[in-house]
């Protein structure tokens, strides 16, 4: 799938992650950039952006990459996300690249680094691991 179908299919299927306005940066056969503007609703006491934020980021863009991979598959799910907070992010932009590890029939495992537009040092470094549905006859 393409950025735009990537984009598309999530305001189609997946318009619970709409307030995020994620935007495809870039996507090929292995890796992925998606960023999203933070804003208030994004932030901690202390003014930054929140754990919680960053983790649904991951998330979203370990979905994308494995979509743009295997087609619209909806019901693909997290079985595992591990973050390391690394540095505290500053608001505004912030942006996950990420790269497959590996795709198997059921499961895919990626590896992210998320940035904040304050520094080319990482503020979170992601693992993520998805199951693939199995495909059924017929379907």
């Amino acid at each position: 799938m393409t950025a735009e179908m990537l984009e598309q299919f999530n305001r189609d299927t997946f318009p619970q992650i709409g307030h995020m306005n994620l935007k495809v940066e870039h996507v090929d056969d292995d890796s992925i950039i998606i960023s999203m503007r933070t804003a208030d609703r994004h932030l901690r006491p202390g003014g930054t952006v929140s754990g919680p934020t960053m983790m649904e980021l991951a998330d979203a863009a370990m979905y994308m990459l494995l979509l743009a991979q295997i087609g619209p598959v909806a019901l693909a799910v997290t079985t595992s996300l591990n973050i390391n907070f690394l540095r505290k992010p500053v608001p505004g932009k912030m942006t996950a690249k990420g790269r497959l590890l590996k795709l198997g029939k059921a499961l895919a495992v990626g590896e992210f680094g998320l940035f904040s537009e304050a520094s080319d040092d990482p503020v979170a470094h992601v693992t993520a691991t998805y199951s693939i549905p199995p495909k059924r006859d017929g379907a």
